[in-house]
């Protein structure tokens, strides 16, 4: 590899020397964000900015040195490119030792190839070398530091060694093409002589990732390496970033003294770790005291009674428990639930959709006496040889609507399997979807699923940290975690809360009926504000049981019962539209990257009345979601009660117009609660624990999703 073989990641048009760029991070960010746009690298500054102010608000991006690394993936970016300014007044950007002087904006296409996100962890690491930094500060020209930053991202230079490219850590160097990352043949100090298997020195094995998996990721590493270096220990990093992982050697994990994690996000097979002296925290914490965290391990690894991974979980005395509050733990189990489940959320409902759209509302109703679905019915007696009466579009729409079906099916199992995984890592899988399962079948829907994988997590934890013999712990992950965690947290589902559970459902619906005869716009809040309190779930299907059971007493003489199931469709199409209102048009920074995706998807589920696109947001942000979503179907149910507006159809939303009495006025009513929903939305995320989320703290779970991001 050569600098000509490869885009120019700098020009001198991005770069700025000893200049006021304003007071605050985002002003700077903003600025270089606008550079870039300027060079026709990225379509849409703001955008850019919007998304690495994002992510500055998760973790700060400032390093020890005065330097700060503010960086992103952004749909706006069409090439990596690398903005560069020396401030003349410095800016804090979170570093623990002050304000940055020198900052370098990294912006990268979402989906960017491994390659250049190579040359982008190259950049990282030579920002902790001290000669590099000190020759960005007493460069005098643009020319200059695009020249610096020329020779550091070239393969062949770093190869040659011109400029000690590539030496931020003993593994820094690579081939071309390849990622520099640590390896487990170049963490020695002092050469060779004490290298693996001398006995000589401490073997330290760790993990480092970040969310968006770019810079921190390798910085981290490259410190780790080299603190471990100046306590004479031998140090090998695995770095889960967004380039290809390289895993460390078994055999080296089986002779490690101690692990360390410095991570944001779960740490991916960790229970390749069981049983070695843990030490964690997270991963700006490797680059900020990396001495601390190695000083740590090498006391953990000499302490019987240190915080140990055990089955894949860490135990009590792991930094992660001290290090991370609780609320900030659940929002990384409920993320990780959440980001497992959209594509069941997204692909099923998508094809339930496209089910109604080709054989109409008809096919979710059941067939007869047979107590079966027209879809199934169809299927079962069709073949593209023997077509049913309505023709191929019907068939094809029959198996659509199946398909989609069966996928929604897995939506609260998956959801409760890996909020549990998220918790106690594989352990917690198959005691999770069993806990969602039997929520499924009590009737407890979406909450039950949280509930469940809670549970089940919570559980498989639980009995993960139980002290044990060696020759016993080989069965806890695979056989006794999994067997206690599943009769634990679905005993409980099953014997303790289902009751419950069936008692306020039966409650609901008494009460429901004695509404029928009061105030329509009352009705209609009422149903709204059930149809949007759990999305899915328990007190959500009272409502729409109630509205579906009375169809059969609709009648031209009696349209109460087809008002109230007009109302309950609106008003379940309400949550899904305005989020995906907020998230793709009105707020698009206040949410995550897998947040907008899922919100475009969420336009077509809500037209098609599946609550359940509005699931993942609500999942990650129960107390703003939630009471935004109720609000608007409260209004949206009230206006279509107000308006004598009839639905013949249990299901379709939009796509059974020709079922709808006055389909103006049903349009009108979910036009004002979608509005409704999404201001109020916006409004409790800019006012309320102000908090902007983070490009990829999911995300952290759509890494694992993925592989690679």
């Amino acid at each position: 590899m050569s600098v000509n073989t490869r885009p120019r990641l700098i020009s001198v048009e991005l770069v700025g020397l000893d200049e006021d760029l304003g007071a605050t991070s985002s002003d700077v960010i903003r600025v270089l964000a606008g550079r870039v746009a300027a060079t026709g690298r990225a379509a849409d500054g703001a955008v850019l900015a919007d998304d690495a102010i994002a992510r500055e608000a998760s973790v700060g991006t400032g390093v020890p040195g005065g330097i700060a690394i503010p960086h992103a993936r952004s749909t706006s970016v069409s090439e990596p490119t690398l903005a560069f300014s020396r401030l003349a007044r410095k800016v804090s950007f979170g570093a623990p030792d002050g304000d940055a002087d020198i900052v370098f904006m990294i912006a990268v296409p979402e989906g960017a190839d491994k390659d250049h996100l190579t040359v982008l962890s190259t950049l990282a690491r030579a920002l902790i070398r001290e000669d590099f930094t000190a020759a960005l500060r007493a460069a005098s020209t643009p020319q200059e530091i695009v020249d610096l930053v020329d020779r550091e991202v070239s393969g062949e230079v770093s190869q040659a060694g011109v400029g000690n490219a590539g030496r931020a850590s003993s593994a820094t160097a690579a081939a071309p093409g390849q990622e520099a990352r640590p390896t487990a043949a170049a963490h020695a100090a002092d050469g060779d002589a004490a290298g693996p298997g001398t006995g000589a020195r401490k073997v330290i094995v760790g993990v480092t990732a970040c969310p968006t998996g770019i810079a921190h990721t390798y910085m981290a590493a490259d410190a780790l390496v080299a603190a471990a270096q100046r306590a004479g220990a031998e140090m090998h990093v695995e770095t889960q970033g967004s380039s290809q992982v390289e895993p460390l050697d078994p055999a080296l994990i089986a002779r490690a003294d101690a692990v360390v994690f410095a991570v944001d996000v779960d740490v991916r097979d960790r229970g390749r770790f069981a049983g070695k002296p843990l030490v964690s925290g997270p991963v700006k914490r490797g680059v900020d005291e990396p001495d601390q965290m190695i000083a740590e391990a090498l006391r953990a690894a000499d302490d019987p009674n240190a915080a140990r991974v055990q089955g894949g979980v860490a135990t009590e005395g792991s930094s992660t428990a001290k290090d991370e509050h609780f609320g900030q733990a659940l929002k990384r189990w409920l993320l990780t639930g959440v980001s497992y489940m959209i594509p069941f959320v997204a692909g099923g409902g998508l094809l339930i959709a496209l089910g109604f759209l080709l054989a109409g509302y008809g096919i979710a109703l059941t067939h007869g006496n047979d107590g079966v679905n027209n879809a199934v019915y169809t299927l079962q007696h069709s073949t593209l040889l023997d077509l049913p009466p309505q023709g191929l579009h019907y068939y094809l729409g029959a198996a659509a609507f199946e398909i989609g079906s069966v996928s929604l099916g897995f939506l609260v199992a998956a959801l409760a399997g890996y909020i549990a995984y998220a918790i106690a890592d594989r352990p917690g899988i198959a005691p999770g979807f069993v806990a969602g399962s039997i929520a499924v079948f009590m009737n407890a829907g979406f909450l039950g699923g949280l509930v469940g994988g809670l549970i089940a997590g919570g559980a498989a934890y639980w009995i993960g940290r139980i002290p044990t013999w060696r020759w016993l712990r080989g069965l806890m992950p695979v056989v006794i975690i999994p067997l206690f965690a599943s009769i634990i947290a679905s005993g409980l589902m099953l014997l303790v809360l289902g009751g419950p559970i069936a008692w306020v459902m039966t409650e609901l619906t008494a009460w429901l009926n004695s509404l029928s005869g009061a105030s329509a716009v009352l009705l209609g809040i009422i149903l709204g504000l059930m149809m949007a309190f759990d999305l899915g779930g328990p007190v959500n299907k009272v409502a729409y049981a109630f509205a579906v059971a009375g169809l059969g007493a609709g009648s031209a003489t009696n349209v109460v019962p087809f008002e109230i199931m007009a109302a309950v469709m609106a008003a379940g199409m309400v949550p899904p539209l305005a989020l995906a209102l907020a998230s793709t048009v009105l707020y698009r920074k206040g949410f995550t990257k897998p947040e907008r995706e899922n919100g475009k998807a969420a336009w077509l589920l809500g037209a098609s009345f599946i609550s359940e696109g509005a699931i993942p947001f609500a999942a990650a942000d129960p107390l703003r979601v939630i009471p935004a979503s109720m609000i608007g179907a409260a209004v949206t149910g009230a206006i279509s009660m107000a308006a004598g507006v009839t639905s013949r159809a249990p299901h379709g939303g939009i796509f059974v117009f020709f079922a709808i009495g006055d389909i103006w006025m049903f349009i009108v009513a979910i036009l004002a609660g979608t509005v409704v929903s999404a201001l109020v939305l916006v409004g409790l995320k800019k006012w309320v624990r102000r908090s902007p989320v983070a490009d990829d703290a999911v995300v952290a779970a759509d890494e694992r999703v993925a592989v690679t991001a």
